[in-house]
């Protein structure tokens, strides 16, 4: 199976997809853009379609509602959860301090910028 991200015009995910093999694959190679012709003849009003990976294979990051499409890149990315956190070099969002590996749970604080331990 095929997943495609359909993109709206602030380069936003609207929504993904599936698309069948039998779709996406001619001679037992998969062609995508067989799967963005039957998507746009079928959502002929949608918007840009582009095929994502469910296992992050290509494109950096398997495409979720939401989530950024990086043309330049060629790579979607979640929407930054805090302020202080930045893009890593995989389109991960990274805090910019380590979460800890001693045992215990913790949650971010942006206001301290830190890992506090769940209680």
């Amino acid at each position: 199976m095929a997943h495609f991200a359909e993109i709206g015009p602030d380069n936003i995910v609207i929504r993904v997809l599936v698309v069948h093999n039998d779709v996406t694959h001619l001679d037992g190679v998969e062609d995508e853009q067989r799967g963005i012709d039957f998507l746009e003849d079928l959502l002929p009003d949608s918007g840009t379609w582009i095929q994502t990976s469910y296992n992050s294979n290509f494109r950096h990051n398997h495409a979720g509602v939401g989530h950024t499409w990086d043309e330049a890149s060629d790579a979607f990315y979640a929407s930054q959860p805090y302020g202080s956190w930045l893009l890593d070099d995989d389109y991960l969002w990274q805090p910019p301090t380590p979460y800890p590996d001693d045992g215990p749970l913790y949650d971010w604080d942006e206001g301290t910028t830190s890992w506090v331990e769940v209680e």
